[in-house]
């Protein structure tokens, strides 16, 4: 018998490349995740969840979890169109320049095909599992988003957010419908919630990321109005929300804890407001906004939980 005599080069370069394989594919994974928007979908389902808690009437667990998860791949899927489409503007600011279309990890075509499938398979599927209704709100979500905001408004207008923002706010009606299978005023108020919350939100957010937008030809409110004008809306955006969020206690859908609460962190939100706007030094002022942008986020995380939790204590209109 000849002994085989095995080199280990050999065996370390098989290693190697096999390692090289399994990051490339892990890599590529990751890649198609981030085309979703995690962070964006994971409010998006938060809020749809909520929706479909307070909804009156039953729903069989299991095609309860597949509505939330036609939700998420819903968002998911406008989230990785969008991306296909701003890969040129994505290219030129530096908090989206290496999303993976810009960075060069993948191809366009491939981002929008996937985006296609997983729009095209949500709403089939929530028709499928909950009723008709809910999947046309949810076919109607991912075109708003992609035809009315991305490629209509985006690039056109400064009150780009104000109306497309719309998109973000239909989770809790496609909750509410897939439970219902039909639309009242409960779920209309926490559309107007997050319609209102979105655009001092985002402003927040644009304030010190003007830099990025004005060189990527975005016409975003701090670019075209200026700061100063944009500070200004962010205040009355807030002041708007503070009785809208606390209307689902006078409603009747929500109990006192709810209502207290959200007194409380409207107030803080105007609060957050007013110091953006009071700030004057640049360096401070972008500060100033960070924090409001991280507040906002809490605030309407706390709201929607605190529905779940202490909505549905009176009669649902």
């Amino acid at each position: 018998m000849t002994d085989t005599v095995v080199n280990p080069a050999v065996l370390g370069g098989e290693a190697t490349e096999r390692g090289t394989a399994a990051g490339a594919v892990v890599s590529e994974v990751g890649d198609f995740w981030a085309l979703l928007k995690p962070r964006v979908m994971t409010l998006v389902v938060f809020t749809g969840f909520v929706g479909l808690t307070l909804a009156p009437g039953d729903l069989h667990p299991v095609l309860a979890g597949i509505a939330v998860l036609c939700i998420a791949v819903g968002a998911g899927a406008a989230g990785a169109i969008n991306m296909w489409y701003e890969r040129d503007i994505d290219a030129l600011m530096t908090r989206t320049r290496n999303r993976p279309i810009p960075a060069g990890r993948m191809e366009p075509d491939n981002a929008l095909s996937f985006g296609v499938f997983l729009a095209l398979g949500a709403v089939v599927l929530l028709a499928v599992a909950t009723n008709w209704l809910a999947a046309a709100l949810l076919a109607l979500s991912i075109g708003f988003y992609i035809f009315v905001y991305t490629i209509w408004l985006k690039r056109k207008t400064p009150q780009n957010i104000v109306i497309g923002g719309a998109a973000g706010a239909f989770p809790p009606i496609i909750g509410w419908v897939a439970v219902t299978g039909d639309i009242s005023l409960a779920p209309l108020v926490l559309f107007a919630i997050i319609f209102f919350w979105t655009p001092p939100h985002f402003w927040a957010l644009a304030l010190y990321s003007s830099g990025d937008y004005a060189r990527a030809g975005v016409p975003m409110m701090p670019v075209v109005r200026g700061q100063r004008a944009t500070k200004r809306l962010m205040l009355i955006y807030t002041l708007l929300l503070l009785p809208l969020a606390v209307a689902p206690t006078a409603l009747g859908f929500a109990g006192a804890l709810y209502g207290i609460v959200a007194l409380v962190m409207g107030l803080l939100f105007v609060a957050a407001a007013w110091r953006v706007l009071s700030e004057v030094d640049p360096g401070k002022s972008d500060r100033a906004a960070r924090q409001m942008f991280g507040f906002s986020i809490l605030y309407l995380f706390v709201l929607f939980a605190l529905l779940a939790v202490d909505g549905g204590v009176g009669g649902l209109p």
